[in-house]
């Protein structure tokens, strides 16, 4: 496939979404935020499914197979319980509140400083997670085209964001549901495909792949006998339910969307039904990843230092051209079905909870809207620069390290607003958000260098743990009646 074939693609694919953005473009910022409350719940449910999945776990499950087997099932089957708590604990709550964005809560339960603190910790966490998502798609583009016409990979940032504020700085999350819904048919589409490919490169039927996978030490979901490992299944499980807690439930991107539906009974219906669907998707992609590592196996193939190059490796030098083609359209329709939705959510963060511009009147609140967006836009081109830096061999790995730092004190706030009486004295809640992650690092590396013990995505609970006792430090001595 040659590079001009890969530009063309993918702006037939951008004009598509343009299309999409100006059928659902929004009228103002009660449009922008919510939708008006409108969306269709399979609608959402649906898009959600290629927001949450995104082009990171498209390219790192399968290479998780490598060292891990299909263990990360572990935690994928907790996080199903994780979305049961999420549809009838928090969306109920939500509900009740009337809440444009779900830190309102943290306002309403203790104060303006906490609602703030909570609202600056999710920017920050999404920023970084979602600017690894899109750092995936910037590398494929230039892997497959841009390297071989010599353009710049900051210029492939830029570009990038630049689509993406094109159909999204009018629709806001009403573009996105649908844009959203589009990206996650093409990336099931793309999935499927590749596995189709990989059958027919080994040459055996579908029945006879698949026994074959399942027979070896690949297809091993449960690890049980090594508790210090952070691959343990305890650990994994119950870091499965709290991840899609705070990733999903505390996390205003996810939430946004959820809040879109027209009642409590719709949103319900789409949380449980998109929750269902990621077993099935992440066990293709882990099938995806063990018919590869087969295959270079019979064929003498040196698998790559990274995982996540392993992918990579068979769309640009092993598949056929119209495998390959699924790849790109795959890889870009989940990286921007992540990155669109994680703009818009931090526009509404900062513009709602940050500088409140619902205080002003209609045409200054939306004209503030629009300068808020591009410059996330802009912020957005810089970090994704900074991860061009950084060599890590697991991206999901990452981002799941990521998670257990910034959105463990998000977990620790919403947990004690939930299930304690307490009030806090409000002038130390920054400084105990902030504290948290810093003696999270120092457990981690203490308990490495003491007792060999590595933490895995447990990192999170941990993180919430200290951030709650930190808050019965500061608290008040009445409480709530």
């Amino acid at each position: 496939m040659t590079p001009w074939i890969t530009i063309t693609i993918f702006a037939v694919y951008f004009i598509l979404l343009i299309v999409v953005s100006r059928l659902t473009a929004s009228k103002d910022n009660a449009s922008f935020f919510l939708g008006n409350r409108q969306s269709r719940w399979w609608a959402v449910a649906i898009g959600m499914v290629g927001a949450s999945v995104s082009g990171i776990s498209v390219v790192s499950v399968p290479g998780m197979v490598i060292h891990s087997g299909f263990s990360y099932m572990q935690t994928v089957l907790g996080f199903f319980f994780g979305y049961v708590a999420i549809a009838y604990v928090l969306l109920p709550l939500y509900y009740q509140l009337n809440l444009t964005t779900i830190y309102g809560y943290l306002n309403q339960r203790f104060g303006t400083t906490t609602h703030k603190t909570g609202s600056g910790f999710f920017i920050v966490a999404k920023m970084v997670s979602a600017a690894t998502k899109l750092y995936v798609v910037v590398l494929v583009l230039q892997r497959f085209a841009l390297d071989a016409l010599h353009v710049p990979f900051g210029a492939t940032t830029l570009v990038c964001v630049l689509l993406i504020w094109l159909y999204t700085h009018r629709g806001g999350i009403k573009t996105i549901v649908w844009t959203d819904l589009l990206q996650t048919v093409f990336m099931i589409a793309a999935i499927v495909c590749m596995l189709v490919e990989m059958y027919h490169l080994l040459g055996g039927s579908f029945l006879q792949s698949t026994t074959e996978v399942c027979r070896s030490e690949l297809s091993d979901w449960f690890i049980w006998n090594d508790w210090r490992s952070p691959r343990h299944f305890t650990k994994q499980f119950i870091s499965g339910i709290f991840i899609v807690i705070v990733m999903t439930g505390l996390d205003q991107d996810m939430m946004q969307k959820n809040l879109s539906c027209r009642n409590l009974k719709e949103a319900q219906r789409n949380v449980i039904s998109y929750g269902m669907a990621f077993v099935p998707v992440n066990l293709l992609l882990l099938m995806l990843g063990a018919l590869m590592i087969i295959y270079t196996q019979r064929n003498g193939i040196t698998l790559p230092e990274h995982p996540d190059e392993m992918v990579p490796m068979f769309a640009t030098t092993i598949f056929g051209k119209v495998a390959s083609l699924c790849f790109l359209l795959g890889i870009i329709a989940a990286s921007f079905s992540s990155a669109d939705s994680a703009l818009t959510a931090i526009t509404t963060t900062f513009a709602v909870d940050i500088l409140n511009i619902q205080q002003y009147d209609k045409a200054k609140s939306e004209k503030y809207r629009k300068l808020i967006h591009a410059g996330v836009c802009l912020l957005f081109v810089w970090v994704v620069q900074i991860f061009h830096l950084i060599d890590n061999k697991s991206i999901i790995d990452l981002i799941y390290t990521i998670v257990g730092y910034a959105y463990g004190p998000l977990l620790g706030l919403f947990a004690c607003g939930l299930l304690t009486k307490i009030k806090i004295n409000e002038r130390y809640v920054t400084a105990v958000a902030i504290l948290a992650p810093l003696l999270t690092f120092v457990i981690q590396y203490v308990t490495k260098q003491l007792w060999n013990y590595s933490f895995g995505y447990e990192l999170l609970l941990l993180n919430a743990l200290i951030t709650t006792i930190g808050l019965f430090f500061i608290r008040q001595k009445q409480t709530i009646q």
